[in-house]
């Protein structure tokens, strides 16, 4: 292991669990042996990501988490839907997929007493724009993903206030698509920063090679972990989707689309560190661009 993983003073933005479980899981002795994994493993703090689910149901989930908010297990909570593209669902049930109000959106603020730290959204969606400027106004960072929106669709999120885009590259159109995309806008027309699962699965080395060329400053390391990393290849579920993982790739059982990842922020970094990109990108995107963007 080098020094540079070692240090562990690296920060997961977008993590749904390990050690086999998940931060949605009602047994807080669960959530601490998801929590310990990943802290084991190359990261210091983390948000817990939760998954699509019906509203009563998240914010009985979002309850649950509170308390590791309140002793510094983790650093807060990261809603990664339901306000996304159904078109671009990945790993979330695309039944329960629906366009954000801001009264629903500010009673799951509500709920979450100050400890939700980030909300992703499809920019396209009806009423996107509005949300992405209310959460800004409260402080709440505005991921924009799992998107089948075009290039002014990004342009707008971006003035909007958006801050980050969820797992670049996945969830949206890829970087071989087309000029003027929702990919290439964020890549090249913006400052926005992009969360990256540097797995060597998720997103193709020249892509990541590509990506790191002309936003090296603005890159995120993120794990996106499901209940499966550190743990052996099998079946597992991810909400009411199952999900096949083989040779520590997760897919969903269903139509063989990636479905989070086994990743843990050492793997991320020697992985990144195999590709030779430069020390400073490495820890930029692995500490730094976090640190800032949780102020």
């Amino acid at each position: 292991m080098s020094g540079r993983e070692s240090n562990s003073q690296n920060i997961d933005l977008h993590c749904h669990g390990g050690a086999g479980y998940y931060f949605s899981d009602p047994n807080p002795e669960n959530v601490h042996s998801a929590i310990s994994f990943h802290k084991s493993h190359g990261t210091s703090d983390l948000l817990a990501s939760l998954v699509t689910e019906e509203i009563p149901i998240l914010k009985e989930q979002i309850r649950r988490l509170i308390p590791f908010c309140l002793d510094k297990s983790i650093a807060g909570i990261h809603l990664e839907g339901p306000y996304l593209a159904q078109a671009r669902c990945g790993a979330h049930e695309p039944s329960l997929l629906k366009s954000p109000t801001l009264d629903e959106i500010k009673s799951l603020l509500d709920v979450g007493q100050g400890h939700i730290s980030m909300i992703t959204i499809a920019p396209e969606l009806d009423g996107a724009i509005e949300a992405i400027g209310f959460l800004r106004s409260r402080g709440v960072i505005a991921a924009i993903g799992h998107s089948a929106g075009g290039y002014d669709d990004a342009m707008r999120a971006i003035g909007a206030g958006a801050q980050l885009v969820t797992h670049f590259s996945n969830g949206m159109n890829k970087l071989g698509d087309g000029e003027k995309t929702f990919a290439t806008a964020l890549l090249y027309e913006s400052d926005i920063f992009l969360e990256l699962i540097l797995d060597r699965h998720h997103v193709s080395d020249d892509d990541v090679r590509t990506i790191f060329k002309h936003a090296a400053n603005r890159v995120v390391f993120v794990t996106d972990a499901m209940a499966a990393a550190g743990q052996p290849d099998g079946e597992y579920r991810i909400g009411a989707l199952e999900v096949i993982v083989k040779d520590g790739v997760a897919r969903l059982k269903k139509n063989g689309s990636l479905a989070g990842s086994t990743l843990t922020m050492n793997a991320a970094i020697s992985n990144a560190l195999a590709l030779g990109l430069p020390s400073e990108a490495i820890n930029n995107s692995s500490s730094e661009n976090a640190r800032k963007l949780l102020g």
